[in-house]
């Protein structure tokens, strides 16, 4: 299977560089482009040697505003959240309804929060947002934003429609300080039953599925946002809700690859900047009942190496049912670093989550180099974001 992807791969390079010679792309061009590759790299590698081994792990955190603040309500960033982000210099911010007003106080939030980042940790914050059209969609049904509607993916007939929403959901939200968002939903409906994604899905269809996340991410890309293909191997196939609970498909790997591993197969070709893992559990490929989002198997043998994805692997939200009514905060997040994750989501609780992930390092039960292989990964990102 591994042998099949990187044939696939070396045939799209060759095509790669047949298209960009017919399309006049100098030799001249690809010096510079050369160049421009190594100066990121070097760049990257220079920020990661200068970087203590805590200001790594907690690059590898994207939290809440209110888990840097004990829980209190966060909608202006103040001295007491630029304290608490120098003391933990989390990778990333994720927003909710309860954290914006407006379209004026939800910037100058923004503003400020990446603006002390910039100071503190010399790197750009993924400020982030649950922001997929439809039901979910935390500006677009806030009533305090006065921006277009973009109703639910199961309603998208085209892969031009499924652009349009992209781009308009990557304007507004460009407009108003983020950089990623975590959109759009990659899952294909396969299980009729299903009510954790619905309407959110582009349908039952994989390749359509694959077809409209790709444009969708190409019209956030095009406003400047990044984009998340979600909640691999794909919500889709399951009945119960990992929000709430245990949930499972009973699926084999070969069931999978047939239909809901496709879009996730297609990710790196679709320029996806991240892809989210999910809480399921697939014990007909695993042996078990551990969620995918902490299985070495599912991310680093099946995501990473089977299908060739290699972009920022997400967890979902750490505070979520499936996880947290089974696992400590410190427990996840070294299982879900072992298993090749590169961002931990919204542990329960941060400092026990970062405390466990450094324990392990310290103990030698993760190496440094591992940590150093997902904070490289991240720090280019953000680079390329300063640009």
């Amino acid at each position: 299977m591994r042998d099949k992807v990187k044939s696939s791969l070396v045939f799209l390079m060759l095509l790669l560089v047949l298209a960009l010679s017919v399309c006049g792309f100098t030799s001249e061009d690809r010096d510079l482009w050369k160049q421009d590759e190594e100066v990121l790299e070097q760049q990257t590698q220079n920020l990661l040697d200068s970087m203590t081994l805590e200001q790594k792990v907690y690059q590898m955190f994207i939290v809440t505003p209110e888990m840097l603040t004990d829980g209190r309500a966060v909608t202006a960033f103040d001295e007491t959240a630029a304290g608490a982000l120098r003391e933990y210099p989390v990778g990333g911010l994720i927003y909710f309804s309860k954290n914006l007003t407006d379209a004026a106080q939800t910037k100058e939030l923004l503003r400020r929060t990446q603006a002390s980042a910039l100071e503190i940790e010399g790197l750009p914050l993924f400020q982030c947002v649950d922001e997929e059209g439809g039901r979910v969609a935390r500006i677009g049904n806030h009533k305090g934003f006065e921006v277009p509607k973009v109703g639910a993916m199961g309603k998208i007939n085209t892969e031009e429609d499924a652009y349009a929403a992209g781009s308009t959901i990557g304007a507004y939200l460009r407009g108003l300080g983020f950089t990623l968002d975590f959109a759009p939903d990659a899952d294909v409906l396969t299980n009729p039953q299903n009510t954790a994604i619905g309407d959110r899905s582009f349908g039952e269809d994989a390749e359509r599925v694959l077809r409209c996340a790709s444009a969708y991410s190409d019209g956030l890309h095009a406003q400047g946002i990044l984009s998340t293909f979600k909640h691999f191997p794909g919500h889709g196939a399951t009945e119960a809700d990992t929000h709430d609970g245990f949930a499972y498909t009973d699926l084999t790997y070969e069931e999978l690859r047939q239909a809901d591993l496709i879009p996730f197969a297609g990710a790196r070709e679709a320029g996806a900047d991240c892809v989210m893992v999910s809480h399921i559990a697939v014990p007909n490929i695993t042996g078990d009942n551990t969620p995918c989002s902490l299985s070495y198997q599912m991310i680093t043998e099946v995501l990473r190496e089977d299908l060739g994805y290699d972009g920022i692997i997400v967890t979902d939200a750490m505070n979520m049912g499936a996880v947290v009514s089974q696992y400590a905060s410190g427990e996840a997040a070294v299982a879900a670093v072992r298993a090749g994750a590169d961002v931990i989501l919204m542990p329960q609780n941060l400092q026990s989550a970062a405390e466990g992930v450094l324990a392990a390092v310290r103990s030698g039960v993760i190496s440094e180099e591992r940590i150093d292989a997902s904070v490289r990964r991240l720090i280019r990102v953000k680079l390329k974001m300063k640009r």
